[in-house]
């Protein structure tokens, strides 16, 4: 037995304490860095840049493993190709890799959008026309996403209704526990509703995790899910505050980075940590940059953050959204070959994806276009950005720029 209760983590410190092979972490980090820097466009996209690299150019997986990677970070809640790029680094190079492709991948945009906010905090922009031009661009990538996720996860008349259903229960109640509970409706829903989808393969995946380590970790993030609250109604500690808000989110976000947009919301902007300008103008500059969307978490944290720089309140939020994924990864990997060639375990999944819909239709309505489009001028950048997006195929970044300059426009001719 180890000294005190350190043998309680045993499983977990096996992981992290076996040799890492420095080579294989350098090359993993080095890969994600370059992806980092260029992946444009979104969660989809970036799936499309990981299978070029991972798959086609360096061979690390073979096109079954990598399109069982990502239906299993497609199930998962929080950010699905953040989820992908960390089970190929830990595929190549154990724990320390998935760390390191992590850390590639996300740093890029996380700086931006914290230099982003300090930018936003410093001065005087929020009242300028080219702010308002992105907070309008965003509502039409919202849009956008919205558009391309009915037709792929609500496409039949039992799942589309289950995704309005969901739209106006979280327009009518919109706290974060109705968030949970339509998600769980939706599993329920689809589970007694919809039939199941064609047989998968089962194949196992190229990943020694010991259960005792899954276990772990399934448990830590249960432990975490559950006691975090509670630390926060006795302690009021703003930095446990955050710890708990955005780990919650990152536990309970299904649908990938634009559904993160209401919950994140909902925890920031009604306590007055920040403003709904504050908000829409960094989720607007979230568009702009590559990288997960969830590095968003980073502008808010700055913003909010209890150092007076804001560089803890991003390393925080930051840290706190990304966190419960590694821990899920850990956790599912060994069970997810037999799993998801459960029938019943396919239905209950796409009701939570028509769910899942729902709530970006309702983060379409609010706080996107309540809190952003004001005027005529205002609805046609956001009807152009959104043919951009969806007809043209434009990236993200250059309908940003546009739209920042239109705003610009329409503030100097008013």
């Amino acid at each position: 037995m180890r000294p005190g209760n350190l043998w309680l983590f045993s499983p977990f410190l096996d992981i992290l304490n076996s040799v890492p092979d420095t080579r294989a972490v350098l090359e993993v980090f080095a890969v994600s860095l370059r992806l980092g820097l260029t992946s444009f466009g979104g969660p989809i996209a970036h799936l499309g840049y990981f299978r070029d690299v991972y798959v086609v150019r360096r061979r690390w997986l073979s096109d079954e493993g990598f399109a069982d990677l990502v239906a299993l970070c497609q199930v998962l809640p929080g950010p699905a190709s953040s989820q992908v790029n960390m089970s190929v680094g830990f595929a190549r190079a154990g724990a320390w890799g998935a760390a390191a492709a992590w850390a590639g991948f996300t740093l890029p945009s996380a700086v931006l959008l914290a230099a982003f906010a300090f930018l936003v905090g410093a001065t005087d922009v929020l009242g300028s026309g080219w702010l308002h031009g992105i907070m309008i661009t965003a509502v039409a990538v919202v849009a956008q996403a919205l558009w391309g996720m009915a037709a792929r996860l609500a496409p039949d008349v039992k799942r589309a209704t289950m995704a309005v259903i969901a739209a106006v229960l979280s327009l009518l109640l919109p706290t974060a526990l109705t968030q949970v509970l339509l998600i769980a409706a939706g599993a329920c829903a689809g589970w007694l509703l919809l039939p199941a989808g064609n047989e998968v393969r089962g194949d196992d995946f190229p990943f020694r995790i010991p259960r005792g380590a899954s276990i772990f970790c399934l448990s830590l993030f249960l432990l975490l899910l559950a006691g975090l609250p509670i630390l926060r109604a006795l302690f009021a500690v703003h930095w446990l505050a955050l710890v708990e808000s955005f780990y919650r989110v990152g536990s309970l976000v299904f649908g990938g980075g634009h559904v993160v947009l209401p919950l994140l919301h909902r925890e920031v902007v009604p306590p007055s940590w920040i403003s709904e300008a504050q908000f829409m103008a960094g989720y607007g500059a979230a568009q702009a940059v590559p990288g997960p969307l969830f590095t968003f978490a980073a502008y808010l944290g700055a913003l909010m953050g209890p150092a007076p720089n804001g560089v803890f309140g991003a390393l925080i939020a930051l840290g706190a959204i990304f966190f419960p994924s590694f821990l899920l990864l850990v956790g599912v990997l060994p069970f997810w070959a037999g799993l998801r060639v459960k029938p019943a375990f396919q239905s209950a999944l796409a009701g939570i994806n028509a769910a899942v819909v729902g709530l970006l239709a309702a983060a379409l309505y609010t706080p996107g276009w309540t809190g952003t489009i004001r005027s005529v001028p205002d609805f046609c950048i956001a009807l152009s950005a959104f043919v951009l997006l969806a007809a043209w195929r434009a990236r993200p970044w250059m309908v940003v720029g546009l739209g920042a300059a239109a705003g610009a426009a329409v503030r100097l001719l008013s």
